[in-house]
């Protein structure tokens, strides 16, 4: 069985080997095992994905060496940063290229190191290229339902959070009359009212949203541990999806920076998660839905 596949490219100088290894090693290039043998030297890089291209008729028309990345007018940048700290700088326009399309669908710049190097760098318009299939959930709640159940102990909190839910579902599309919330006294509550909205199938996802603050007491870790465990197997025992938003903080400032004063807020990455997950579920049990086998194209770079 194939394991993997190397190309051994022939460079002019060990200088200009220096000079490939040490830009590899800026971008975060995995050094493999190098050798050497008397004068013959060899340095080894390696990469997460690999492939080998023939062509015959002609000489490509790209650089022997091609390297594809994802952000390219990023990574443009940093070779341009690695370039100013080891080349002259009237050299830089001219060894540097300005990213181009290509006729294949393409973005691509390049880097000469030596007038026996010529490096590529590219990355595929195709925003799917090389990625395996994989099932994802979209970010539409158009006739999704959904129950919001909100603690009303820390108020101060819960209600941002139940805000910040609210706006979620609807900047994605759901309706006003497919939003259920539910409010309970507080966070050990929560479990009880979620698995009995989830058995009653009358809702795709439940948003959970809560507020645990830490006392001088084993309370709080006893309190988020059941909270927890009652979740997540409401979850797994009914198969409606339950999305997490009970917040386990050591301060009030915390939980207040969490419910959208600094880090977000956790109501909206709820609803969110719950939006994606109640379309993984569709898709999931869709009746037609059969497993695809990953197809590899060739990339026509000649």
């Amino acid at each position: 069985m194939v394991k993997g596949i190397t190309l051994v490219t022939q460079v002019g100088s060990a200088a200009a080997q220096e000079r490939l290894a040490g830009l590899l090693g800026a971008l975060g290039f995995e050094a493999g095992k190098g050798w050497e043998d008397g004068s013959v030297r060899g340095a080894a890089f390696l990469a997460p994905l690999g492939n080998l291209e023939l062509v015959a008729g002609r000489a490509p028309a790209v650089p022997p060496v091609l390297i594809e990345v994802t952000q390219l007018d990023q990574v443009r940048e940093v070779v341009a940063q690695w370039m100013k700290a080891n080349c002259k700088a009237e050299e830089i326009t001219t060894l540097l290229s300005e990213v181009a399309p290509t006729h294949w669908k393409s973005r691509l710049f390049t880097v000469a190191l030596d007038p026996s190097l010529l490096v590529g760098f590219w990355e595929s318009e195709n925003a799917l290229h090389g990625k395996p299939i994989a099932v994802e959930g979209d970010l539409s709640a158009a006739g999704m339902r959904f129950a919001i159940v909100v603690s009303r102990w820390n108020a101060v909190i819960t209600e941002r959070l139940l805000q910040g839910a609210l706006d979620g579902l609807l900047r994605s599309g759901a309706a006003r009359a497919e939003i259920e919330i539910v409010r309970v006294p507080g966070a050990w509550e929560i479990p009880s009212a979620a698995r009995t909205l989830a058995e009653s199938k009358s809702v795709d996802a439940i948003i959970t949203l809560g507020c645990l603050l830490r006392g001088e007491t084993a309370h709080y870790e006893a309190i988020y541990t059941e909270v927890a465990r009652g979740i997540g197997q409401s979850q797994q025992e009914t198969g409606v999806p339950h999305s997490f938003g009970v917040l386990t903080c050591e301060t009030l400032e915390q939980a207040l920076d969490r419910a959208g004063v600094k880090a977000g807020n956790k109501g909206f990455e709820a609803a969110m998660a719950a939006i994606e997950m109640v379309s993984v579920t569709r898709k999931l049990q869709a009746p037609t839905r059969k497993l695809q086998a990953p197809q590899r194209k060739l990339t026509g770079k000649s």
